[in-house]
């Protein structure tokens, strides 16, 4: 099931600070190609702009464009990522093979 908000936000610090809840939950950043990376957080809007300030992280080296998320808690935030993940394929949440 993808996520519950279809359209993403723009990825600026502005955006997340207006939109994002500091709530716990799992969110999705994607460019114009791809979905690029899918983590759930305690703190959405703190873990979003995380990534915002890591100029230098192999995310922000993909120039991530968007960003959706859903607020949820417990086990089902921790079975929501995995579904997500398995459903997106999301390019920085893959392992790499060693």
């Amino acid at each position: 099931m993808p996520f519950d908000q279809h359209i993403p936000r723009p990825f600026t610090s502005a955006d997340v600070r207006a939109y994002t809840p500091s709530a716990p939950g799992v969110y999705g950043i994607s460019n114009a190609r791809e979905w690029l990376y899918i983590g759930a957080a305690d703190d959405m809007q703190g873990a979003l702009l995380q990534h915002i300030a890591d100029l230098d992280s192999s995310l922000m080296r993909r120039a991530p464009a968007g960003f959706v998320f859903e607020v949820c808690d417990g086990a089902r935030r921790t079975a929501r990522h995995h579904r997500l993940i398995l459903e997106y394929e999301p390019t920085l949440n893959r392992r790499s093979p060693n």
